[in-house]
This record gives C-alpha cells, sequence and structure tokens, in this order.
C-alpha cells in the first residue's frame, strides 16, 4: 500500500495549506485517501501529491474551480485540450480588458476628441421600410451571438417576403452593457408587407417576429471596420457620433442602431463592415 501521509504532511508535499485540502475535499476535487472514523483525522497517500500539484498551479492560473475538476478529472489529451480552451478564453478577455483600459486612459486624460477624431460622421435620409423585426432583452455578453442568429433568421424569412430591400440593422432600445439587458431589436427590410404578415404568424414559428413599419429618417452616422465593431471601440463610434451632433445642433429623432451592409463571416479585421447611427431632426 502507498505511504500514507497526515494532512499537515501532505500539505508540505503537495504545497497546499491544509484549509485549502479539506476545501477541495468538500468540493469533491481531492478526497482523501483514508479518514479515521474516531477522530476525524484525513491521511493521504503519497502519490496523490501530482494531482494535488496540479490542482495548486492551475489556480495560480486563476482558473475556477469548476473547470480545474474538469482537468484532473481528464485524462491525457483531453485534460491538455480543457486547458487550452480556458487558456485561450482567458486571453481573449484579456484583449478585451486591455482595450478598454486603453480607451478609458483616453478618456479621463481628457482626449477624448483625439479619439473621435479618426471617425467621419455624416448624414444620410433613409425612406419608410417594411421590416422583419426580432425583440430581445439581452445583455452585452450575448449581444454578438444572438445579433448573428436572429439577423440569419429573419433573412432566411425575407425571402418568402419579396425579398430583402436594404441592409439589416439592429435597433438599441435601451442601453445594452454587462448589467441592462436593452431591448435590443434586429430589423430585416423587405418588399411585401402582406407576405411579410403573413410569414410572421405563420404556425409553429419557433422564434417571435413581428412585422412594423419603420417610417423614413435622417440618419447621422459613421462607418466603421469589423475591428471597430467589438467592445469598447464601437462605443467610441457611438460617442462620437454623439458629438458631432451636439457641435451641429442637431438633436435625437429615435434610438441609436448599427447597420450591418456587408458580409460579415466574408469580411476582415479591417473591412468596413457597419454604420452605428442616431436618428437625428
Amino acid at each position: 500500500m502507498s505511504e500514507l501521509l497526515t494532512i499537515g504532511a501532505f500539505a508540505a508535499r503537495s504545497r497546499l495549506s491544509p484549509k485549502a485540502l479539506r476545501l477541495y475535499d468538500r468540493l469533491g476535487l481531492l478526497a482523501p485517501a483514508y479518514v479515521d472514523e474516531v477522530s476525524g483525522y484525513r491521511y493521504y497517500r503519497a502519490d496523490q501529491a501530482e494531482r494535488a500539484r496540479v490542482i495548486a498551479l492551475l489556480r495560480q492560473l486563476d482558473m475556477p474551480l469548476s473547470r480545474i475538476a474538469e482537468i484532473v478529472d481528464a485524462e491525457g489529451s483531453s485534460a491538455a485540450a480543457f486547458l487550452a480552451s480556458y487558456w485561450a478564453d482567458a486571453e481573449a478577455r484579456f484583449a478585451s480588458q486591455r482595450t478598454l483600459a486603453e480607451y478609458l486612459r483616453g478618456r479621463l486624460s481628457g482626449r477624448s476628441s483625439e479619439m473621435y477624431g479618426k471617425f467621419v460622421v455624416e448624414t444620410v435620409d433613409v425612406p419608410e421600410q417594411v421590416v422583419l423585426a426580432e425583440t430581445r432583452h439581452t445583455l452585452a455578453a450575448e449581444l454578438p451571438a444572438w445579433i448573428g442568429a436572429s439577423l440569419g433568421r429573419l433573412e432566411e424569412g425575407a425571402r418568402a417576403c419579396g425579398g430583402i430591400t436594404a441592409a439589416p440593422f439592429v435597433v438599441y432600445h435601451s442601453e445594452v452593457s454587462q448589467e441592462s439587458d436593452g431591448p435590443a431589436e434586429s430589423c430585416v427590410p423587405v418588399a411585401d408587407e402582406a407576405a411579410a404578415r403573413a410569414w410572421a404568424s405563420s404556425a409553429g414559428r419557433a422564434w417571435e417576429t413581428r412585422v412594423r413599419v419603420e417610417p423614413a429618417r435622417r440618419l447621422a452616422y459613421t462607418r466603421i471596420t469589423k475591428a471597430q465593431v467589438a467592445h469598447p471601440q464601437i462605443l467610441a463610434a457611438f460617442e462620437a457620433v454623439e458629438a458631432w451632433m451636439s457641435e451641429q445642433g442637431l438633436s435625437y429623432d429615435g434610438p441609436c442602431r448599427e447597420v450591418y451592409f456587408a458580409d460579415w463571416d466574408a469580411a476582415g479585421p479591417e473591412d468596413v463592415v457597419c454604420d452605428v447611427a442616431f436618428p437625428v431632426k
């Protein structure tokens, strides 16, 4: 039988504190090999130290205990794949936070005008449009996936409604952030209003859609690249349009929106794909 160690001796060998070992026992991460029924003392096998050390190292990556459990319970290449997936997500999060920190440094240092200067703002008159629409309350983290899925569903439906007549767009009826869930509304302009209403009301529709008439509007907008659509770059674009509106003496005439006029999947990071816009009067 492998050597049994007291919790103190095993803690020293595994580089985990006794307190951590008790926690990991409760969570099912690292159970002792034997618990004395009378004294309640925990004993560990010496060969459990490797698992304990791996747990300690993974904790240094700020990995949640639930993810650590996935890794230490997996075998061979699966464990390595779980770690690679976690670290890819972490690096993406760090990159987003780094960009946000840079954006905030500029804002807090009073360099907002410099940031806004890279955006060219113009106006355009958009005629009245019949749109297929899908509305959802969603937080910022869920927004990109929902936009892609909802516009895909609406574009498919538009084929039965005379086709798409203009660029799809997303309207923000209230703030969408980590704390506020909108709602947001995906819209696809279509040619045939009667056909659109029939499609939207057809039985068995898995997603709730509606048809409405979007009134003619004048939009103040700036055109951005695929890379700039990401948070927080897109915030700077919206703020640049608002700053320009203030300079021009224009007022808001409806909720802000994003207009997607390019093939998102085919576009590269520096390709222009979207207008961020405010209705103005």
